[in-house]
Order: C-alpha cells, then structure tokens, then sequence
C-alpha cells in the first residue's frame, strides 16, 4: 500500500533496484570481475552485511552471454564441504556422487566438457563464505588444479563478511589465498554528501517525484543506517508503512525516529 501512496514502482533501495549507486566503488569490482570473465580464476568480495555485495555482482552478471558463461550462485555454506561441492555438481547439470573423489572428477570433466565443448565459462559465486567449512578452504586449491594445473577453467567469486579476508590470511589457508587475482572490500557509505546521493538515487528509481526527507532527517538515517544501504532502505520503508495512516507525503524527522525504534 505505501507504494501506491509514494507513486512508487518498487522499494526505495530493495532487491528491485536495477541500477545501484556508484560513484565509483562499483567501478572497480566491475574492472576486476572483468578480468576474471577474460582469465578465469578466484576473486575475493568483503564487506560489512547490507552494504551491497550481492546486489552489484548480481547486477554485473545480469548482462552476461549465456552462451559463454554458465552463473552459479551458491548461498548455503553452512554446510559439510561435500554438500558444497554437491551444489556446484548439481547446478553444472551432474548427478552428484556420495564419494568426494567421485564427486571431484565428475565436476572437472563437465568443467572440461564446457570449456572445449562449447566454449563455456563457469562463474560461481559463493555467497556467505565466511561460513565455509575449514576444510573447504584447505582442499578448494586442489580442485582448481586442472590438466596439471597449466589451466584455469573456473571463476569463482567468494563473498563474505571482513572477517573472511582474516581467515584467508592464516597459514593452514595459504594455498587458497596465493590463488586469489582480485579483491574487492566494499565499504558502508558514511560520508554525508555520499549518502545523501545513495538516497536520492535510490529514491529516484523507484520513481520518487519530489523530497520525501528533509537534510535532519537524512542525517538521522545516515547515523542510524551506519552507511548500510540495506538498513537505509528498511527505515525508509518502514517510515512509509508508518505515513500511510497519517496521510503524509513525507516524512518527517520524527516518523523516522520512530521507524528506526520499530526495528530495534
């Protein structure tokens, strides 16, 4: 209903946001995942949760060739690693074996079999990575050695919290972080004059046609979102279910206020 009552098409910064906000930051995992696309191999995403990771790679794979590039997209990692391994076999279209060392090979030769046989580049991203299992992180260098380790048939892109890039760091993973070609570390927003155009933005292409937040008020959503566009866009809404009743066609400093109490 608040939609209709802002002349909105989606949620203002929600997942049906087609065109992120960059001034620059997406810019760079753009050159990065392109260099991935042109020599296969394993990039690193971090970031504070709701400061966008997921959404710009999703946005970057969107305009893909499906005739050169197969996208799998793995967000369970909670996991054992052979139920890891089990989802990359599954979305490459195999019958995943129980056994690891069956598992492995089956994988490598659909791997090969789309590389030389069409053409085709697998890109997997892993989604939550900071929730990999240890032993996944220590035996993922040996499944990426293909034909004697002289080829690189796989991208894979591993998202996760900071903490991700510290657990990398640590000797027992070493094997895993020498094989890393990019790494990206999106931040949170926090300068004003940056977030006030996050927010605008995001307004606009939901089809906001006039000032819904006063500059209080965006200082209040920037201190209370801490930068998160996530965050920002859940208060907004918020503040909009709580307009609706109250016949407002903005949003005062206060509603916010009092948005942000409905989500602590």
């Amino acid at each position: 209903m608040y939609l209709q009552h802002f002349g909105l098409t989606h949620a203002p910064l929600g997942k049906e946001l087609t065109e992120p906000w960059d001034d620059g930051a997406l810019a760079v995992l753009a050159q990065r995942f392109d260099w991935l696309l042109k020599s296969p191999g394993v990039g690193l995403l971090t970031g504070e949760p709701g400061v966008g990771k997921t959404a710009a790679l999703r946005q970057l794979t969107r305009g893909l060739n499906p005739h050169r590039y197969l996208v799998l997209y793995l967000a369970e990692t909670d996991f054992g690693r052979v139920d890891i391994y089990r989802g990359l076999a599954r979305g490459l279209g195999v019958e995943p074996s129980y056994r690891r060392a069956q598992l492995w090979r089956d994988i490598k030769q659909r791997v090969h079999e789309l590389a030389d046989g069409k053409q085709v580049t697998p890109i997997w991203v892993v989604d939550e990575a900071q929730n990999l299992p240890a032993e996944f992180f220590r035996d993922f260098p040996a499944f990426l050695n293909f034909a004697f380790d002289s080829r690189d048939l796989l991208s894979v892109w591993l998202v996760g919290h900071p903490t991700l890039a510290s657990t990398l760091e640590r000797a027992p993973y070493a094997a895993l972080a020498s094989r890393i070609q990019a790494r990206v570390a999106l931040r949170p927003i926090v300068e004003r004059e940056r977030f006030a155009q996050l927010i605008s933005h995001g307004l606009k292409s939901a089809g906001c046609q006039h000032t819904l937040v006063s500059d209080a008020g965006l200082e209040i959503l920037r201190q209370a979102s801490m930068g998160l566009p996530r965050q920002a866009g859940r208060i907004l809404c918020t503040a909009m279910r709580l307009a609706v009743p109250k016949g407002l066609n903005h949003l005062p400093d206060e509603l916010l206020q009092q948005a942000i109490a409905e989500l602590q």
